[in-house]
């Protein structure tokens, strides 16, 4: 489904956004006020100019101090793969990426994520993964890597890996299994005008809430990591 068709859909009053490569940013109407709206579109491979255009675009929202609601979308192959960007350390961009995030959270910013198309990798993770919630279409491709490229790096054989995935969400790609993790707050099948502004009514309601990271006890409720949650727990009581 094409960006222009799902913003439309999901927010049908006073849209207005522009796309500059990857990069999209913009503002919309909803049924808890307005919001403002910027990510990533089709499919962007993220470079440390995009990094950085997300993060100056969420300063500039933390320092209007209006505790204006944020809608991140979400469509990344990834971080950029090439030699340039990793010598100019990417790395460091995507932490201050996730720092200016988390900022806006800590300022009391509704906030959510929605993934569109992609969310891969360190892409999905430095701004999209950051947020209070996430939310993703049915038909969204999420993951870390693919099962042969993890087969590479840590030397397991496919085969084993594609059993394990089976049993275990972690070693498994897919929306599905990202939302067993508790790293995808719901799945949405049908897309309408109240989606947003219902999930922005939520937060505001209990804001504070939202400071606290429960991801790894929804994982367990879901059943998609086991034993997460009590190892973190016993590590917290010795």
């Amino acid at each position: 489904m094409e960006t222009e068709v799902i913003l439309s859909q999901l927010f049908p009053d006073h849209l207005t956004y522009e796309i500059q490569g990857h990069f999209i940013k913009g503002a919309a109407q909803t049924a808890a006020g307005p919001v403002r709206i910027v990510g990533t579109v089709n499919s962007a491979p993220i470079n440390h100019e995009i990094a950085l255009h997300i993060a100056a675009e969420v300063l500039e929202i933390i320092a209007l101090n209006d505790q204006t609601p944020v809608v991140f979308i979400v469509d990344t192959q990834g971080q950029a793969l090439s030699r340039a960007d990793e010598v100019l350390c990417l790395n460091r961009s995507f932490a201050h990426l996730a720092s200016c995030v988390d900022l806006l959270r800590r300022q009391r910013h509704p906030n959510l994520a929605i993934i569109l198309g992609e969310a891969v990798s360190g892409g999905f993770l430095s701004y999209g993964l950051m947020a209070n919630q996430v939310f993703a279409l049915e038909s969204s491709q999420v993951k870390v890597m693919d099962l042969n490229a993890m087969s590479r790096v840590t030397k397991i054989p496919v085969e084993r890996l594609k059993e394990l995935s089976q049993s275990s969400a972690i070693f498994a790609p897919g929306v599905e299994n990202f939302y067993k993790m508790g790293a995808i707050s719901e799945i949405w099948h049908d897309l309408n005008p109240d989606l947003v502004g219902q999930a922005i009514q939520q937060q505001q309601s209990q804001i504070d809430s939202y400071l606290n990271d429960e991801r790894r006890e929804i994982a367990q409720q879901r059943q998609g990591r086991h034993l997460s949650h009590e190892i973190v727990a016993a590590v917290l009581r010795a």
